[in-house]
């Protein structure tokens, strides 16, 4: 995006201020589209988009999914490391107080409205909330990063 009225840096972090502000553009990390009417939908975060053998995938397409579970109360999708496709994508759940549910009826819970490559190849359950930020918004860096500690993940 540009305008007159953006930022102009971050505070004390001259790295993170050139990765968003460039030719004098700022950078959101945001992902999206245009659909056939020009109307602008914004998908995603690119840091938050696993990419699965080449394929793109919105992790928010899987959450929304896996909300709509009855026995779903928490859920957050990261891509985690497979030697085969790159990255996986993999389910962070917490279910319900007193509810039950499995990986493999969440996984095909999710087969039922999406594609197959899209669906969560693995899933953890905790029983503690989820981190999030002052906002509400869900860390997911802090979920992914302990995957890819000692790996090389490129994002955008």
């Amino acid at each position: 995006m540009r305008s007159d009225y953006l930022m102009s840096e971050y505070f004390n972090k001259p790295e993170q201020t050139a990765e968003v502000l460039r030719d004098g553009w700022m950078h959101s990390g945001d992902a999206g589209y245009l659909d056939d009417d020009g109307f602008l939908f914004v998908a995603d975060r690119v840091k938050d988009m696993v990419v699965t053998g080449g394929e793109n995938v919105f992790s928010i397409e899987v959450e929304r999914v896996l909300f709509k579970h009855p026995a779903e109360l928490e859920a957050a999708v990261i891509g985690i490391p497979s030697e085969e496709w790159g990255e996986a994508v993999h389910a962070v759940v917490v279910p319900r107080p007193g509810m039950n549910v499995s990986a493999d009826e969440l996984i095909a819970h999710c087969r039922t409205a999406i594609a197959g490559y899209k669906c969560p190849k693995s899933v953890e359950f905790r029983d503690e909330p989820l981190p999030v930020t002052p906002v509400g918004k869900v860390r997911k860096n802090v979920l992914r990063d302990p995957w890819w500690e000692g790996r090389d993940k490129k994002i955008g």
